[in-house]
């Protein structure tokens, strides 16, 4: 139910022309180059896991790897239409690709493992400007940013999200952001590796669902406030660990 509500909220977002924040030109999805020898080792890595995960969630049939290999490749093409060539001597922007995509993948999820949805909602999506925080690789070396941005190889969800994070932290939770200073690791840090990750191996399934949907529906600071009560539900930890 879930699924096809955002399916059907982000369609409708998408056909008006107010909330269109990115042009994302035509694309029609390729089937005969998609082949796993495409995809590099991390990615491989990471099918393996979601297919493997949504077996255990009863979500995903015995034929999904192929159809998450399309997905992937699909993206991985779409994507790099709208990147900029770089010259610099980052390793992150040496590598076309941004890592393994787990949006796509919670996406396929969602989907029950229906490629061609999944492919027509993530291309829908990526019009809208919430895109640009829940979906990590779209951004990756986009022409939508401006070009000292992306020499940097700093993605906008650190300096934005994160950076709002650290700051509404001072604000409501003051232990736990001295917690993160006495401990010289900074909050903003492991708020990127949640965001990345889309909070797999960090919260239920059923709560990936709650978070993706709330930020589509809500906006894209509701992404901030998903953190910020993460770290309140872990205080109690977090001050014990500082005190061990």
């Amino acid at each position: 139910v879930l699924a096809e509500l955002i399916e059907k909220f982000v369609s409708h977002l998408s056909e008006s022309r107010t909330e269109r924040y990115f042009s994302t030109g035509s694309y029609k999805a390729m089937e005969s180059d998609v082949k796993k020898e495409n995809l590099s080792s991390v990615q491989q890595l990471g099918v393996e896991m979601t297919v493997r995960y949504g077996k255990y969630l009863n979500l995903l049939k015995e034929d999904a790897e192929n159809g998450l290999f399309f997905v992937l490749m699909n993206c991985e093409e779409f994507l790099k239409q709208q990147r900029r060539t770089v010259v610099s001597s980052l390793c992150c922007l040496q590598e076309h690709s941004a890592g393994y995509d787990w949006f796509a993948s919670s996406i396929f999820l969602m989907m029950s493992g229906d490629r061609e949805k999944t492919l027509m909602f993530l291309q829908q999506f990526s019009c809208l400007l919430v895109s640009a925080f829940l979906w990590l690789p779209r951004l990756h070396l986009s022409m939508h940013l401006p070009v000292t941005t992306v020499e940097y190889g700093i993605h906008p969800v650190y300096f934005c999200s994160a950076h709002h994070v650290e700051m509404l932290l001072k604000a409501e939770l003051p232990l736990v952001c001295s917690a993160f200073h006495m401990s010289g690791f900074t909050p903003s840090q492991i708020c990127l590796q949640w965001i990345t990750q889309c909070f797999w191996n960090y919260m239920d399934w059923s709560e990936i669902c709650h978070y993706i949907a709330i930020c589509i529906f809500l906006g894209p600071d509701y992404q901030i406030y998903m953190c910020i009560s993460v770290f309140r539900h872990l205080q109690q930890d977090i001050l014990k660990h500082t005190e061990a």
